[in-house]
């Protein structure tokens, strides 16, 4: 018999949905269901991973910071 997930809805950019969907390709461990272009459902038990693998994915693609003062 199947069992349930628990999950949570996630709302956001299309942009962002985007590196979730590429980040749960990995393994596949992260989304329950795709809903449609702004939300998904995530396990619930993987959702804090799941943000710090996105903030970290979106480290990577932020520009240097100058911090030398100049403007």
């Amino acid at each position: 018999m199947p069992r349930a997930i628990r999950g949570v809805l996630v709302e956001c950019d299309p942009s962002i949905k985007s590196i979730i969907m590429s980040i749960d390709n990995q393994n596949h461990e992260f989304i329950i269901e795709e809903l449609d272009e702004e939300r998904v459902v995530v396990k619930e038990n993987m959702v804090a991973l799941l943000k710090q693998k996105l903030e970290d994915r979106l480290k990577e693609n932020l520009p240097p910071v100058d911090e030398s003062g100049s403007e």
